[in-house]
């Protein structure tokens, strides 16, 4: 039964959207899964989707994506796609889900509409680049 089903804490696992300048001095987003824990995990899988309403008032979704990645050792950064700032007015949902032995834990980590701006961004360790953190 659902209250037999035992759902552990997810500690350690982070979702960020960075910004990297490239060679034209233009602005390129990219999101990445950070393994901050001490644990390797194991059988990762990301889905990623855009929701909201447009300036009219009228739903708006994105295609959902999926990423899989069969280990992320500890310490360890995964880049799981790029994203454009034309989404950034939307809700970007990452729903990650993995397994440490035989135990799955997941997560859903949500950057509501418009937290992603220039006066949110923070360095982001080990990727010496400025992004949105979410823990």
């Amino acid at each position: 039964m659902k209250k037999d089903i035992e759902f552990p804490v997810v500690e350690g696992i982070k979702i960020t959207i960075a910004r990297n300048i490239n060679e034209d001095n233009e602005a390129e987003w990219d999101v990445y899964l950070i393994n901050r824990s001490t644990t390797d995990i194991d059988t990762v899988l990301v889905t990623s989707r855009g929701y909201g309403f447009d300036k009219n008032g009228e739903p708006i979704k994105t295609s959902e994506l999926r990423h899989f990645h069969k280990h992320c050792g500890a310490g360890e950064i995964i880049k799981i796609e790029m994203i454009t700032p034309d989404v950034f007015h939307l809700n970007n949902e990452y729903w990650v889900s993995y397994y440490i032995g035989n135990q799955i834990f997941d997560k859903k980590f949500i950057f509501v509409p418009d937290s992603i701006r220039e006066e949110n961004l923070i360095l982001i360790e080990n990727l010496n680049l400025e992004g949105v953190l979410h823990e």
